[in-house]
């Protein structure tokens, strides 16, 4: 086939697609002899080339439009019945990154928006394949303001990560467990929205804070498989109708820069329990380790060391306090001791005689033991950090990536 643009190939294609379907049978043959049990069906000759036609177009924009890296979804339904094989089809391809392709009849559209939002008309369902196993990781999130803070060193860690995860890790799926929500003591609760809102959880910013935007789309098919495993694991969980908290948006706008580094796949949001207790959000992680087998990413976003009644003290100077710089150093222990022994490590930091200064409450603790559990037997690793006041932004990963 000559090499035409994409819109052109479609439109001869779609075009021959109505034609063979719409395409009166011939004059029937002459009555066969008596003992001939054959009849033709060009009726059915025009249902297959109606069901052929669509998959034979896939192939064609993957081979005229699309890199070869890039994952193609292609659905081709028929509206009715094969019995009336003039029905109009309905054909949507979905590149997983780049550009978006849906259309219906003769109107192809071709979306480059790096915004991943439903508005498009892409369904925010991603097709799970079993793939290499992916890390876990656990950010140091701050607070809003690290949005606007380009020069600041946890801005630029938070990037190398976030460009780390879509060109190395490349998941189908985000799951991400926030500090900011902890939902009962014996139930977790599950984001299944698919348009899903920001929370701006947070007092005292400029307004402009308030109007921030980071693109996103949840997925209730991820979402089902998070309160499945977790249900499996004899713990309650129920899926909810809820937006994104700071905990998660604005780490991941430093992270996934919707200009320059857009993540463009579904995220879903988990709560943690509300208790302080390491062991039940340890077998959370490992209620839902299970998922980085089919190429989800498990994200867990706290803070190592987060003690904002003492930030008013600090403001202004970066010097750690004596809390900061001890409990840092134990939580990096912890997390890098060997996973055998790993969860009582974990457990044993909030018996420390500073851990109730570096964490007045342990709801940014926390998320690292849901991390933990769902790392398994891969091995911790801190991968920055910076002792800064009364706060600590280490960065740590469990798990490697591909042959490193």
């Amino acid at each position: 086939m000559p090499n035409l643009p994409l819109q052109q190939a479609v439109t001869i294609i779609i075009a021959k697609a109505r034609a063979v379907a719409a395409a009166p049978p011939p004059p029937p043959p002459p009555p066969p002899p008596l003992s001939s049990t054959t009849v033709p069906h060009q009726r059915s000759i025009n249902n297959l080339a109606l069901f052929l036609l669509p998959l034979l177009l896939g192939i064609l924009i993957s081979y005229i439009a699309v890199p070869s890296s890039t994952l193609i979804i292609l659905t081709a339904s028929v509206r009715t019945t094969f019995l009336n094989p003039a029905a109009p089809f309905h054909i949507t391809l979905l590149r997983t990154r780049g550009y978006s392709v849906e259309g219906e009849g003769k109107k192809i559209v071709v979306s480059t928006s790096t915004s991943t939002s439903t508005s498009t008309g892409v369904s925010a369902e991603v097709a799970m394949a079993p793939s290499a196993r992916t890390p876990v990781y656990f950010l140091s999130h701050g607070g809003p303001d690290i949005m606007y803070d380009q020069n600041h060193p946890a801005y630029r860690k938070l990037q190398e990560i976030g460009h780390e995860i879509t060109t190395k890790v490349k998941p189908r799926a985000v799951v991400v467990f926030s500090a900011h929500w902890q939902a009962s003591r014996d139930t977790v609760e599950v984001n299944n929205a698919e348009i899903t809102e920001l929370i701006y959880d947070f007092y005292g910013f400029p307004s402009h804070y308030y109007e921030e935007k980071f693109p996103n789309v949840g997925s209730r098919q991820v979402a089902q498989k998070v309160i499945d495993a977790i249900r499996g694991a004899g713990m309650k969980a129920e899926g909810v109708k809820r937006g994104l908290d700071h905990g998660v948006w604005a780490s991941f706008k430093c992270a996934f820069d919707p200009d320059h580094n857009p993540l463009n796949v579904p995220i879903v949001q988990v709560s943690l329990f509300k208790t302080e207790d390491p062991i039940q959000h340890y077998r959370l992680g490992q209620a839902i380790a299970k998922l980085r087998e089919e190429n989800i990413q498990i994200i867990v976003s706290g803070m190592a060391v987060h003690n904002l009644r003492d930030l008013r003290f600090t403001f202004g100077d970066s010097t750690p306090m004596p809390y900061t710089a001890s409990f840092d150093e134990a939580l990096r222990d912890a997390v890098t001791t060997p996973p055998a022994q790993r969860e009582k490590a974990l457990a044993d930091l909030l018996k420390r005689g500073d851990a109730r200064q570096a964490h007045p409450t342990f709801d940014h603790l926390l998320p690292i033991h849901v991390g933990a559990g769902a790392a398994g037997d891969d091995v911790g690793k801190r991968l920055w950090t910076l002792k800064e006041g009364s706060m600590s932004w280490a960065q740590f990963r469990f798990g490697e990536i591909g042959a490193e």
